[in-house]
């Protein structure tokens, strides 16, 4: 069976000792966010998702969404655990007290949603569209729009959904058809047709409020002509309930291959009623807010799943007595050794463990960039960490949803046959994680928007920031004898960073495919040094907690754990920065009738 507790110890070391996470209560807003009630926060979340949430994640997938006339209704237990988690405030940890929330910093937010997503992706994509929602409509919605709205997001009585995709356009958005035609009273009227719509229809909530892109009649083409509009459910009353229903429905459920308790839906609108959010067709401004939220949400789904994938696979190659070890027997009174024993089994469960504790790192650092870029005093702080907010997006978004699945895939091949078989449960994280690389923008798209838009943003200041960070990091520490085998191969790997970003800025306004070529494996270049850079970071705190005298075995662990990622995943680099050299010509040479 696949298995799930929340790592609370290695998510308070992050807080702790890597990022220090004590430097929250001293930005404006956020004076009672001390490092005792993050804790008291991250231990009750613990609780509802190991006793609450992860028992549903494997009957959710199996029973799955049911739609019936117009009507979804989402697993048994499903309403059940929304309320707890409703009356219990985790949809609102990260909102407004002005609007009902809670008011804690985004880097508790992270801690959680990574915990929420391990224990049901499913269930957690409820919540975590409606937070994208809330996010949008606080940025760009009106003043009357926020009042209406924003309370119910937070407090879960309603829910939201972004509805981008059509039909005929995904990531070509400017090709989008959804028109809206302006109303006397200051409303539109919108007619279309949305697919892949994540929670589009459910029975979870009262409401649900969809944001929706479409186009205005006198609106220019691609993606300048596009506006953002709210359309409710049921329209609200003047007291803030619900009134008569909307003229945007379910038209079909989607048969996925994963997250099969989440309703994904097709979206009909018929002249549904909806009001502007922001300018008109300046849409995709607001939408990216959303988007840009999710997509941070959507890398924590990779995380939550690799650290499931991670601990089950553990648990497994403990009990299963499989050959003896090649040094000898380590169980000699048994019929054989158990796995965990054999070299190659520990390849596995390495990859995994080191993925997920330094990704753990690089998430939570950004959910601080995201704290000090909201709401630090000093001006250059705020821009300087929304540099690096920009520059990390798409490297966490894509880096981590290709590692979950890739961890979730080592975890059915520790299992062997039995991960095969859907009783022991980790196949379901095999099929939920695949979809992650796809929804909230491909993860080619990611390096798409790496390359195309971050490397050059700003004059490339954001690229030089990340960089200099990494620089200044290697700098304090390449005298230390200690940190000598850690912060020697960092520096290399970022060497290949610039090295590469070097080819492409002389040869891409040359040829542009050497852009395209180049930009999965730039992206996943950057991002092993991110990790590297994190994994040094990690090592520091081992070495102070050592120093210290506390719990020598957690410390002495984090430090073989950063070993094997410098010693046997970091070493990917070298290739990746060849790949990227070897340019574009072998990609594009093979006509096109010739495949």
């Amino acid at each position: 069976m696949a298995v799930y507790k929340a790592p609370i110890k290695d998510i308070q070391f992050v807080l702790n000792e890597v990022i220090d996470v004590s430097k929250l209560a001293k930005l404006p807003g956020y004076g009672d966010a001390t490092p005792d009630t993050i804790h008291a926060i991250v231990e009750e979340a613990a609780k509802l998702c190991e006793n609450v949430l992860f028992p549903l994640n494997r009957t959710g997938d199996e029973e799955g969404c049911h739609y019936e006339n117009g009507v979804v209704r989402t697993p048994k237990g499903f309403k059940e655990a929304y309320r707890q988690f409703a009356e219990g405030g985790w949809t609102g940890i990260t909102c407004d007290p002005e609007f009902g929330g809670q008011g804690l910093p985004a880097t508790v937010g992270f801690a959680l949603q990574e915990m929420f997503t391990a224990s049901n992706q499913a269930f957690a994509m409820y919540p975590g569209l409606s937070h994208g929602a809330y996010e949008a409509l606080s940025r760009h919605g009106s003043d009357e729009l926020k009042r209406r709205y924003l309370p119910k997001l937070a407090d879960g009585t309603w829910s939201g959904t972004m509805c981008l995709t059509e039909p005929h356009c995904g990531t070509d958005l400017g090709m989008l058809r959804t028109k809206a035609e302006p109303q006397a009273d200051g409303s539109y009227k919108i007619t279309g047709t949305k697919i892949f719509i994540s929670a589009g229809e459910h029975d979870l909530t009262e409401n649900i409020i969809h944001l929706v892109l479409a186009r205005l009649p006198d609106a220019p083409g691609g993606t300048k002509g596009i506006s953002l509009f709210i359309v409710p459910k049921f329209l609200p009353k003047a007291d803030g309930s619900v009134g008569e229903r909307n003229g945007i429905r379910c038209g079909a459920l989607e048969h996925k291959m994963g997250i099969k308790a989440n309703a994904t839906c097709v979206m009909n609108l018929d002249g549904a009623t909806g009001w502007l959010v922001g300018e008109a067709n300046k849409g995709m401004t607001a939408m990216f807010v959303m988007m840009n939220a999710a997509r941070l949400g959507v890398g924590m789904q990779g995380l939550g799943i690799a650290e499931t994938a991670y601990q089950s696979a553990v648990a497994y190659a403990r009990d299963r007595l499989q050959g003896r070890s090649l040094t000898g027997p380590k169980n000699a009174n048994g019929p054989a050794d158990p796995i965990i024993v054999h070299p190659d089994v520990r390849r596995m469960l390495m990859i995994q463990k080191s993925f997920t504790e330094g990704a753990r790192a690089l998430s939570l650092w950004v959910g601080m960039l995201i704290d000090e870029a909201h709401s630090h005093p000093d001006a250059a702080t705020r821009e300087a960490a929304d540099d690096l907010i920009q520059m990390l997006t798409p490297i966490i978004k894509a880096y981590f949803t290709d590692m979950g699945s890739e961890c979730a895939n080592l975890a059915v091949q520790t299992y062997g046959g039995h991960g095969f078989i859907r009783e022991n449960g980790v196949e379901q994280l095999v099929r939920d994680a695949r979809i992650t690389q796809l929804y909230e923008g491909t993860n080619g798209i990611q390096a798409l928007d790496l390359v195309g838009r971050k490397l050059p943003m700003k004059g490339g200041r954001a690229a030089q920031r990340l960089l200099g960070e990494i620089g200044g990091f290697i700098a304090q520490h390449k005298a230390d004898e200690k940190m000598k085998e850690f912060v020697e191969p960092l520096e290399k790997a970022m060497g290949r960073v610039q090295d590469s970003a070097l080819f492409l800025m002389q040869n891409a306004m040359k040829n542009p495919d050497e852009a395209g070529g180049a930009a999965t494996d730039l992206l996943r270049l950057m991002a092993l040094t991110a990790m590297a850079y994190m994994w040094n970071r990690i090592v520091v705190a081992a070495h102070k907690g050592l120093a210290a005298g506390n719990d020598n075995g957690f410390y002495e662990a984090k430090i073989a754990t950063a070993r094997f990622f410098m010693a046997r995943v970091l070493p990917q680099t070298v290739s990746l920065n060849h790949q990227i050299k070897a340019g574009a010509s072998t990609l594009m040479a093979l006509p096109a009738d010739a495949f």
